[in-house]
Order: structure tokens, then C-alpha cells, then sequence
């Protein structure tokens, strides 16, 4: 009979991509996953996932080189948001179409943030596609999401990892992945190749963008601290806090930790290497769980 989990997927931007692989190693190891809740990028993954679609997700997100993701992304310009999300979106919504969170195959939740009311909103019913795309409008960065009388924003603001929320099973593992956390970095062979491609039509594009926005900044313009580099900082280090409160107060059983430094939170053309990332993370960390639970078996044998 296979161990059933209960899976938690935090935030993180790109770093989130690692879920895949981490979903990827606890199949191929014989888990059974019997419910998922995240936050953000990890609400968009478990959700795809949960609609049986994540062969199709990471197809897709693998093929985007560079300028792929640079013509994904509609600046808006807007007071709300630089990026509208609607070309990406869109390409969300061919994996899950009108499906309705109450009748996926699992259990799901979704967190996002109600701005104007300073509380959570958990989606555990309703569409599945404005769960999702809720739950990773990165304040200043994706407009939020019109919803009733009252505009939503990225869950990570208030609670990045929803260990409180994921809907437990009986006789489930509780297992939380955080792909912010403080710990060193899996290098990989491809990584020091990919990083010594010369500057192509991106990067450049990028930069034009960024120089744009140094116009328009409060800060002076020999500041080493772009806006980009302000507001993921900014994210992180109170996503960070909050995470290790969370873990702190609701402690899973089995905590997969990815480096915050895997890669940059917007480095979505980097894909591939972070579902190897994940994959491998989660590989040694169930292997550790799973040697820790070997051992008070063999020493009260030995009693």
C-alpha cells in the first residue's frame, strides 16, 4: 500500500519550477499524493497537477528559452502592476481549461491575499484558473485580481507555505516544500555553461527595461539597487520571516528545503534546471527522512 502525502508547495517565483521535480521523485519513490495546497507558484503548480496536467506543464515551461519569456511577459505600466499576465495565463488555462477546484482528483487549496481587507482568502472551491491566478499577482509586480468588491494579491504576503490550510488525509505524511530556504545551493553540470552564454536580445531588452524604470525611481541614479533587485529582496526577506514562523507553529513531517539562491525569482527561461534541482533535493531528503526512520526501529532491536 503506498504512504499517502499531503503535499505543501510554497512561493517563490521561478525557484517554484523545483515542485515539479519534487512531485516528479515522490511518484517515482512510490508516495502517493492525496492532497496539495500552495501558495503562489506553488499554487499554480499543485493545481495543474491536481487537474492532471503536469507532464503538460512542464513540456511547455521546459521549451521557453530567453526571448520566450521576454515576449510572455505584457508590461502594463499600469499603477496596479508592471505585468498584466495575460499572455502567460492564457497558456494556464489551456491545461486547466473551466475546471472547478471541487471536482479535481484531490483535495486542493489555494492562498491569496485580499489586499483591502488585510486577510487570506483560501480557495478551495470555485475555478480552479482565478485560484491560481490569484494567488501569484506579486504586489507592484502582476496586477492584482479583481474579485467582488475587493482587488487580490500574491498569498506569499501573509502566508507563503500553508501548511495551516493543506486538507489532511488519514494515515497521511505531512511534506512541505520551501524553495526560499537558507541552505546551500545543488550545483549542476549544465548550470556553469548556461551561465557563461554571451548577452543576447534578452538581456538587452531587459536591461532597456530596467534603465526606463531607473528614470522614474526615488533612488539616485549611481544606486547599485534596482527596483526589480529592491522588490525581491523586499519579498524574500518577509516571505522568509514568515515561512519560519509557519514552520515553527505547524512543523510537517518531512520538510524538502531548495535554496533561495538556486535562482533568481524571474529566471523562468532557467526551467530545466530547476525541476532537476527539485528532483535531486527531494532525493536526498527522502533518503534522510527515511534513514532517520530506520534507525529507532534497529536500536530498539538491539535493546
Amino acid at each position: 500500500m503506498q504512504q499517502k502525502v499531503s503535499l505543501v508547495l510554497s512561493g517563490g517565483g521561478a525557484r517554484g519550477i523545483a515542485h515539479i521535480g519534487v512531485i516528479e521523485a515522490l511518484e517515482k519513490r512510490g508516495f502517493e499524493i492525496a492532497s496539495i495546497a500552495g501558495t503562489s507558484m506553488g499554487a499554480l503548480v499543485g493545481g495543474v497537477y491536481a487537474a492532471g496536467k503536469i507532464k503538460a506543464l512542464k513540456k511547455w515551461i521546459c521549451s521557453l528559452d530567453k526571448m520566450k519569456v521576454f515576449h510572455l511577459v505584457d508590461f502594463s505600466f499600469s499603477t496596479q502592476g508592471l505585468i498584466k499576465g495575460d499572455r502567460v495565463f492564457s497558456k494556464i488555462s489551456e491545461f486547466v481549461g473551466d475546471t472547478q477546484i471541487e471536482n479535481l482528483r484531490i483535495p486542493y487549496v489555494a492562498v491569496a491575499v485580499d489586499i483591502l481587507n488585510k486577510k487570506e482568502v483560501i480557495f478551495e472551491s470555485g475555478s480552479l484558473y482565478d485560484a491560481m491566478r490569484a494567488s501569484v499577482a506579486i504586489p507592484t509586480v502582476i496586477t492584482p485580481v479583481k474579485f467582488q468588491d475587493t482587488f487580490l494579491v500574491d498569498g506569499g504576503i501573509l502566508n507563503n507555505i500553508p501548511v495551516n490550510r493543506i486538507k489532511r488525509v488519514k494515515g497521511d505524511l505531512l511534506i512541505a516544500v520551501n524553495v526560499n530556504a537558507n541552505v546551500p545551493r545543488i550545483e549542476l553540470e549544465t548550470e556553469t555553461k548556461n551561465n557563461q552564454i554571451s548577452e543576447n536580445k534578452y538581456l538587452k531588452n531587459i536591461k532597456i527595461f530596467q534603465e526606463q524604470l531607473q528614470k522614474i525611481s526615488p533612488f539616485d541614479q549611481e544606486e547599485k539597487l534596482g527596483f526589480f533587485d529592491l522588490m525581491n529582496r523586499t519579498i524574500t526577506l518577509m516571505t522568509s520571516q514568515l515561512t519560519q514562523l509557519s514552520l515553527q507553529k505547524y512543523a510537517p513531517d518531512l520538510l524538502i528545503q531548495i535554496s533561495h539562491e538556486s535562482c533568481g525569482a524571474y529566471d523562468f527561461y532557467r526551467a530545466k534546471e530547476m525541476v532537476e534541482v527539485g528532483y535531486r533535493a527531494a532525493e536526498s531528503q527522502i533518503d534522510a527522512y527515511l534513514e532517520k526512520q530506520v534507525e529507532p526501529k534497529k536500536k530498539g532491536k538491539r535493546a
